[in-house]
């Protein structure tokens, strides 16, 4: 059985330093997470209850908050935990499954900022035929896609790390991540099936990545024609710009400094990098699309205005 893994458990050493203000980081921990939870719930809510708001972009807006709320639980409650225990442990099954829910969590997103640039693409291109191409059984088929992809893709991932032989248990992250699983194999030709995989899964959401920037293009090029097509794009456009610009400059830069950084950065800054993927987009993504959509702003507002009455 020479590849069936001998670590039972691994050590998550990201929290090594942290001995002296863990109580403190854990109730900023918490209330964070607390805020995150509101936020994308109220947004789901708001979207489910409401049937003016039961169109493509906003049922995409809904799977996208419940991406955030996926990605995010894979990591806060095993963080929380770790955060009120004296040693960051997690076992062999439990860390393939929360590098599975991270990958998948990050990729989806990807999937469905491209399927929200295909809606945008046709509604401000293509209006007359808007609602026949964006019909209820094509969005279905579109969410199915940006769910299902990177599921299919990080079972294959996960499943090829599985089968390796691990001969060390210490993982320099706050969290499991499938790249720093394989790193801890015995040797490393055993890791050449993961790497042939890894590059296609890198070279299948590069072409997402490229598809939703040359979409956000050609929109530019068309909004510039007309000032009716402008003040559209502002208005539903540029939150899905942002939310795709902030994922894409804070996943770069982990995955770069994951493959090329340096052991001589700080602890704490190792982590904030490691972490900030699940930080920044799902605390600002609600926000932008509850602020800059007008009638989820619009309802919003309407159900404070009740409540002060």
């Amino acid at each position: 059985m020479d590849n069936v893994s001998v670590v039972n458990i691994f050590i998550l050493s990201g929290l090594n330093e942290t001995h002296n203000y863990r109580l403190t980081l854990f109730t900023l921990t918490l209330l964070y997470y607390c805020v995150i939870l509101f936020l994308n719930i109220s947004l789901i809510l708001i979207i489910i209850l409401d049937e003016n708001l039961h169109e493509p972009m906003y049922i995409l807006l809904c799977s996208f908050c419940i991406n955030g709320l996926y990605g995010t639980t894979g990591f806060f409650p095993k963080f929380l935990l770790d955060l009120l225990t004296s040693s960051s442990q997690i076992s062999y099954e439990g860390c393939l499954l929360q590098a599975f829910v991270m990958y998948s969590f990050a990729c989806c997103d990807l999937s469905i900022l491209a399927v929200m640039a295909y809606d945008r693409y046709l509604a401000i291109c293509r209006p007359l035929h808007y609602h026949s191409v964006m019909s209820k059984r094509r969005l279905s088929q579109l969410i199915c896609f940006s769910w299902l992809t990177p599921f299919c893709v990080f079972s294959v991932n996960v499943l090829l790390t599985s089968r390796l032989k691990l001969c060390r248990f210490k993982i320099q992250r706050l969290f499991c991540v499938n790249w720093m699983i394989v790193k801890l194999v015995c040797s490393e030709a055993d890791t050449f099936s993961n790497n042939i995989v890894a590059y296609i899964t890198i070279v299948i959401y590069v072409c997402h990545g490229f598809f939703t920037i040359w979409t956000y293009m050609h929109l530019v090029k068309m909004c510039v024609r007309s000032k009716e097509d402008r003040v559209k794009f502002m208005q539903t456009c540029v939150p899905h710009l942002t939310s795709l610009i902030t994922f894409l400059v804070v996943i770069l830069f982990d995955l770069i400094y994951m493959r090329f950084g340096s052991t001589d950065v700080p602890q704490s800054l190792q982590n904030f990098i490691a972490i900030e993927f699940l930080l920044i987009p799902p605390m600002v993504n609600p926000l932008i699309y509850g602020f800059k959509l007008t009638k989820i702003r619009k309802r919003i507002l309407g159900l404070v205005y009740v409540k002060r009455k």
